[in-house]
């Protein structure tokens, strides 16, 4: 009876894990087409979608006052800075730092006024030099393939890359 019991059991976990999933696609179309409308009423340019399959590239640019961590980065933070992640915890802003260095990029930390990290992997006086280096690196790491090794061994998904305006 136990047996029976454990069985009935484990075809209901089954049958209710496979039915959620076609759901959670469908969720996540309804965001995106929302968020398309969103920008659109705003004035943003559109989402580009990524030929690899890979989640929209957000093209918008940002406004925010940020300052180099380290003082020595202060001159080559520029106007236009190419942000590939936010975090709140300096050490994990540093972590990621060293593995994009481990990589050839030249990696700024700077903190905003609300305490958030911003890791910078670009800075440019030129707004068209900014998104030629979002693009650039949107196309790099895409190439590795699977977003989740992306996100296991970086830490962050690269389909999340923006541009911030430096506020002086």
């Amino acid at each position: 009876m136990k047996k029976f019991h454990f069985a009935l059991v484990l075809v209901a976990l089954v049958l209710l894990g496979t039915s959620c999933r076609p759901r959670q696609s469908a969720y996540r179309q309804v965001y995106e087409a929302a968020r398309e409308r969103e920008m659109q009423q705003a004035g943003q340019p559109a989402i580009v979608r990524d030929a690899a399959g890979l989640p929209p590239v957000d093209v918008s640019v940002r406004q925010e006052r940020i300052d180099a961590v380290v003082p020595a980065d202060a001159a080559n933070l520029r106007r236009f800075n190419v942000v590939v992640a936010s975090l709140s915890v300096r050490l994990n802003a540093e972590a990621l730092q060293t593995r994009l260095q481990a990589d050839g990029h030249h990696v700024i930390i700077a903190r905003n006024e609300q305490g958030m990290f911003r890791v910078i992997v670009g800075s440019f006086d030129d707004r068209a030099a900014a998104v030629a280096q979002r693009e650039a690196l949107h196309r790099q790491y895409s190439a590795l393939g699977n977003p989740d090794f992306l996100r296991r061994t970086y830490g962050i998904p690269f389909n999340d890359l923006w541009i911030l305006d430096r506020q002086f």
